[in-house]
């Protein structure tokens, strides 16, 4: 089960040093709502005292983060650390973490998946990250050698799109699994919204919407497999679909070779929740099913169920039960 995405506010000193010139989300620095935020863009400039006394939000122009006002937020915010702190790319301790970060004595954490063990490095080279595979026979030799499964460097590079890497959800049948699809997170700009892509293990290939692969557009998203031919799906599915704080409010069960605005709804979270989400996998023999509400960052409420993976999530099945545990305390299974 995945815990739920979530942001946090920032002082105005946090946000000036976050928004050193790495930076690409304006929202990152400051979210909607953020009291003590100060912009130098002339959008918020332009805001009146009438619309503050309204109790509107003068800084809804930073929900567009690429958009000019909220680059030139950033842009102002850089200058201002850059003036108090001086230009940190100079300084030896920039120097020895970037040193640290593109070394490549970096030891090359792997992910299992069937016969291959999987790893996603970045250096000077690969700024983006490569996604790379090797042998286990391979891994245990001083230099081994890697596959490339997908260079995102290189897809940006092509499809004219900042892709920043978001991790992947593999598809796992059980004993018998193939390990052969992945459903690969991106994100444009590095912001919260991402787009999810079926990709193929086995021809390190991306599998086309019209060729049947599960493709879910930008928007803050939770998809996962729950067989080779559904997964659930929680993103932006137009009013009522989202929560107040702009995370899936529904999940969702799409069958392969659908469209995806009839997929099913199977779970429901509340408007002021933070997120809902369903999720099935396989553990050690057994399969499992869990349901979360997160009501705030600390607290999920959570539902259980033996998982069958035989029937589809729409078809209703075991009746889901409230785990009888505190909504701080976490969940795991063991077999």
């Amino acid at each position: 089960a995945r815990p739920p995405t979530v942001r946090w506010a920032m002082s105005p000193l946090q946000s000036s040093l976050f928004a050193l010139p790495a930076l690409a989300s304006a929202a990152s620095v400051c979210p909607r709502g953020a009291l003590r935020c100060q912009s130098t863009s002339s959008a918020s400039e332009a805001s009146s005292g009438a619309d503050a006394a309204a109790g509107e939000d003068n800084l809804v122009w930073m929900e567009e983060v690429l958009g000019e006002d909220a680059l030139n937020w950033v842009r102002g915010q850089n200058d201002r650390a850059v003036s108090d702190l001086g230009d940190l790319e100079n300084t030896e301790a920039y120097r020895r973490i970037l040193g640290i970060l593109d070394s490549k004595e970096k030891i090359p954490y792997v992910s299992r998946l069937g016969d291959w063990y999987y790893n996603f490095w970045q250096d000077e080279t690969h700024q983006k990250g490569i996604w790379r595979r090797t042998t286990l026979e391979s891994y245990r030799t001083a230099a081994p050698k890697w596959e490339t499964v997908l260079d995102v460097d290189a897809l940006a590079e092509k499809e004219g799109v900042s892709w920043v890497w978001g991790g992947y959800d593999a598809l796992d049948e059980g004993p018998s699994s193939r390990w052969d699809r992945a459903l690969v997170v991106l994100s444009p700009g590095g912001s919260d919204a991402t787009v999810v892509r079926e990709f193929d293990l086995e021809r390190c290939e991306f599998i086309p919407e019209e060729a049947g692969g599960f493709v879910v557009p930008e928007a803050k998203s939770s998809v996962s497999y729950r067989t080779r031919d559904e997964v659930l799906v929680g993103t932006d599915f137009g009013e009522g679909s989202l929560t107040d704080s702009g995370y899936p409010r529904l999940a969702k069960s799409w069958l392969r070779g659908t469209p995806m605005g009839e997929a099913v709804i199977v779970f429901e979270g509340e408007q002021a929740d933070i997120s809902a989400d369903q999720s099935l996998y396989y553990d050690r023999g057994f399969w499992h099913e869990f349901q979360h509400r997160a009501l705030d960052f600390y607290h999920t409420t959570k539902w259980y169920r033996r998982g069958d993976p035989t029937r589809s999530a729409a078809d209703g099945g075991e009746t889901f039960q409230r785990i009888p545990v505190p909504d701080d305390a976490g969940v795991g299974t063991f077999k």
